[in-house]
């Protein structure tokens, strides 16, 4: 068993229903980043009590030489592309860029998800003269798929 996947098997059980994991990176310098997200949004409170609970399992476990090394618990950064079908089924409703493996870009609203595809409804044009189209993009074709914030 690899360290990603020791360091999950440590964090399974301190995930609560809503929370789970997107991501866990090594750094070569023994810091260990777990990015972490909930269907409801996750407070810094839940990071930090995650965070302690998971680090002292780390160390109890020695799976770094010598105890050497860092750990952040935190959900990805504004901007950070979507990684897991939770995460694309809790921003449904939300503006979305996917973009496409032929270089191409398809910005809309994110209507729907399942296992295979995406459903955008993508508006082009303005006023009387916009058309209302429906997409359906297959995962497989996706690059990454980044979700708009608006102010």
């Amino acid at each position: 068993m690899n360290k990603e996947e020791q360091i999950q098997e440590f964090l399974n059980p301190l995930l609560e229903d809503d929370t789970f994991l997107v991501e866990i990176r090594i750094k070569p310098t023994n810091n260990v980043k777990v990015y972490l997200d909930a269907d409801n949004g996750l407070a810094i409170e839940r990071c930090i009590k995650i965070n302690r609970a998971l680090y002292k399992k780390l160390e109890e476990a020695a799976i770094f030489p010598d105890g050497d090394f860092s750990l952040e618990v935190s959900s990805p950064g504004v901007g950070e592309p979507l990684k897991t079908l939770r995460q694309y089924k809790k921003n449904v409703g939300r503006d979305v860029e996917v973009f496409l493996k032929d270089d191409s870009v398809i910005a809309g609203k994110l209507i729907d998800v399942n296992e295979g595809f995406l459903t955008l409804e993508v508006v082009e044009g303005k006023n009387k003269k916009a058309v209302k189209t429906t997409p359906e993009v297959p995962f497989e074709n996706i690059v990454k798929t980044i979700v708009q914030i608006k102010f």
